[in-house]
């Protein structure tokens, strides 16, 4: 176990925004076991050290910058522990470089061996051509393969793969998936979308104990290293097990969590396994470190999967408006599932992208607010991604909180409106709108579908350029946000929304000490250059959990 003593600092001469407005600057910052005692100037705080922490470190900042520690709203954290292991296709320009990188992974592989990875994006390639099955079959006859999108909405099997999963031209689709279809065959493309991927997953082998602790690790070092103290995870996602949640446990036994994990489990497990949901604690009664954070649900897919639900079809396949996933199945079972969930007082997140999805959702929470009285919920919508104007306010009427991943936008924002036209993407990842509606953002990254990096998601959302670089001044730039504005989602405004606003978010006394020091000033900086800003060290309770080398 970590002694207090571990836990006791003092900085000086740093450049501190505390994101407290009652003392918004600072040049110097002490924390005790594990929390901040005191912020002030450099006099200030050598005076209280030595009177009350004359053992503690004093470290010397040379003028860099102190930020509270980010908190990330919307991981799959396990998922990315093991995403940075596997095949990354993230990035990859065209099926040329899609299938070498699959092919050198399958060179590497036993025979008989799953093959795995994923972040690939066909709308960004010419032509966008949606990759099947026998691209890879030629390179992976021993192997099973199976790469999802970088949505995660969509995956890719080959031949191998698919037998082992008995998906062939008989298999019916599943309730809210697809399985794509050759239209004068009726074989399988390899195309799973959605609940149809279960029946691929199904099949693989489960991961270790071994190998998802090991995944973990790579996640909390990964995480130490982007200045993430918090997550908000999307835990067991598919994983019937919970396997990941106990885990977890483990690892707070064992006090090798380095990072803050408030998790959310799958609501459509909530009927069956309502034994097992721990009891939602906040305050005092909190773990620190590991907290149930409610139930995680999902209205629809994804922009790119053409499975987010629409009002009106895609331009680009007007003869589909979307899909609806099976947590909305039979009908009436997510109102029933969020009710009940509400009246045991249970936090709820809803992941909804399509604007009549997000709408379908809040009149679920509409209603459920009415039947159940006022209190305080925090209801969630994850993503909140394309909305009508009058859904933004109806928002902001309801007190809904909108988890944001801004990262998103630099992919999407190079092909969305080749999806659903220009009029509807006026109001595509719409932070400006949700901000001037009075909705609270909170920010993430919705990780591995994107890069764990806050501060890439905070020039996301300040500059709003494309990874294609079609749009220097910003894809719909009347939807910028300022850097004050990104950096409280990614602190105070994700703090809000896990109810921990009294415990962190800002570098206030008495919170915890959970801080991250910054290569320059993301307040002072050029715009354009603060996806460069680097993290050079991330303090978590007291503790130094990462630091950059200056090799």
């Amino acid at each position: 176990m970590t002694t207090d003593s571990a836990r006791d600092f003092v900085l000086i001469n740093a450049n501190i925004h505390t994101l407290d407005p009652l003392r918004p600057r600072a040049r110097a910052i002490a924390a005790r076991d594990g929390r901040i005692a005191a912020v002030g100037s450099n006099e200030e705080i050598l005076a209280y050290a030595g009177r009350e922490l004359p053992q503690a470190a004093v470290r010397d900042l040379g003028g860099k910058t102190v930020l509270p520690g980010f908190i990330d709203a919307h991981t799959h954290f396990v998922a990315g522990g093991f995403s940075l292991q596997a095949v990354n296709l993230r990035g990859a320009a065209g099926p040329d470089e899609f299938v070498g990188r699959i092919a050198e992974r399958v060179r590497q592989a036993k025979p008989n061996e799953w093959v795995t990875g994923g972040g690939w994006d066909q709308e960004t390639w010419p032509g966008a051509p949606l990759p099947c099955k026998q691209w890879l079959d030629g390179i992976s006859d021993n192997n099973p393969v199976f790469v999802s999108r970088s949505d995660l909405h969509i995956g890719l099997a080959n031949s191998t793969a698919l037998r082992a999963a008995g998906i062939d031209a008989a298999t019916p689709e599943p309730c809210g998936g697809e399985i794509f279809r050759d239209p004068a065959s009726g074989e399988p493309t390899g195309i799973l979308k959605d609940a149809a991927i279960r029946l691929v997953e199904a099949v693989m082998p489960k991961p270790s104990e071994a190998d998802r602790a090991a995944a973990l690790r790579r996640a909390l070092a990964k995480a130490a290293a982007e200045g993430v103290t918090s997550v908000h995870d999307v835990t067991d996602w598919g994983n019937p097990d919970w396997s990941e949640w106990s885990l977890f446990q483990q690892f707070r036994r064992r006090n090798e969590l380095t990072c803050r994990i408030f998790a959310r489990l799958p609501l459509i497990d909530w009927d069956l396994r309502r034994a097992d949901i721990p009891a939602f604690l906040t305050g005092d009664a909190a773990d620190p470190w590991l907290r149930f954070g409610g139930l995680k649900g999902f209205t629809d897919g994804s922009l790119g999967g053409h499975t987010a639900y629409f009002f009106e079809p895609y331009d680009d396949a007007p003869d589909n408006c979307g899909l609806l996933l099976p947590d909305m199945f039979p009908a009436g079972a997510m109102e029933k599932r969020v009710n009940e969930a509400d009246l045991a007082g249970i936090p709820l997140s809803i992941h909804a992208i399509g604007d009549r999805a997000n709408s379908i959702l809040l009149d679920i929470f509409e209603a459920v607010a009415d039947a159940n009285g006022p209190r305080d919920r925090r209801l969630r919508i994850e993503h909140a991604q394309h909305l009508r104007r009058q859904d933004i306010e109806r928002m902001g009427r309801l007190g809904v909180i909108a988890s944001v991943q801004p990262a998103h936008l630099i992919d999407d924002g190079g092909w969305a409106e080749r999806c659903i036209g220009t009029e509807r993407c006026q109001l595509t990842y719409a932070f400006r709108s949700l901000l001037a509606a009075g909705v609270r953002l909170a920010g993430g990254s919705d990780w591995p579908v994107a890069e764990l990096s806050p501060l890439l998601a905070i020039h996301a959302a300040v500059n709003r350029t494309t990874a294609d670089g079609q749009f220097p001044g910003g894809w719909n730039p009347q939807q910028k946000i300022s850097v004050d504005q990104a950096i409280a989602a990614f602190t105070t405004g994700a703090a809000y929304a896990e109810f921990a606003e009294t415990e962190k978010g800002s570098l206030t006394p008495g919170k915890f000490a959970d801080l991250v020091v910054l290569s320059a000033d993301p307040y002072q900086v050029d715009p354009a250059s603060l996806k460069d800003i680097q993290v050079l060290q991330t303090i978590a309770g007291g503790q130094l959990v990462f630091e950059r080398s200056e090799n």
